[in-house]
C-alpha cells in the first residue's frame, strides 16, 4: 500500500506540476493579450487623435486661405485708389508732354515751311 500511495502522490505531483506549467503558460498568454489590447487601444486612441489633428489642420489651412484672400482683397482696395490717382497723374503728364512735342513739331514744320518759302 505504501508503494501505491507513493505512486499516487507522485502522480498527483506530476499533475500539479503540469497544471502549474499550464497556468503559467495561460498567465503569460493573458499578459500578452492584455498588452495587445492595451496597444490596440492606444493605437485606436492615437488614430482618433491623429484624425482629429489632421481635420483641425485642414480646417486651419482652409481658414488661412480665406484669411489670405480677404487680406489680399483688402490690400487691393486700399491700394487701388492711390494707384489709380498716380496712374492718372502720369497719364496727364504724358499727355501734356505729347502735346508739347506735337506743338514743337508743328512749330518746326512751320519754320521749315517759312525757310523754304524764303528761298
Amino acid at each position: 500500500m505504501n508503494q501505491v500511495s507513493n505512486e499516487i502522490i507522485t502522480f498527483l505531483q506530476q499533475i500539479s506540476n503540469d497544471l502549474n506549467e499550464r497556468l503559467d503558460t495561460i498567465e503569460t498568454r493573458l499578459a500578452r493579450l492584455e498588452k495587445m489590447d492595451s496597444i490596440e487601444h492606444r493605437v485606436e486612441v492615437n488614430q482618433i487623435d491623429l484624425s482629429d489633428i489632421k481635420e483641425l489642420l485642414q480646417n486651419l489651412e482652409e481658414n488661412q486661405h480665406v484669411k489670405i484672400a480677404n487680406l489680399i482683397e483688402e490690400l487691393y482696395q486700399r491700394l487701388e485708389k492711390p494707384m489709380t490717382q498716380q496712374i492718372n497723374n502720369v497719364t496727364k503728364r504724358l499727355d501734356s508732354q505729347l502735346l508739347k512735342i506735337a506743338k514743337t513739331e508743328e512749330e518746326m514744320y512751320l519754320m521749315k515751311s517759312q525757310l523754304d518759302e524764303q528761298k
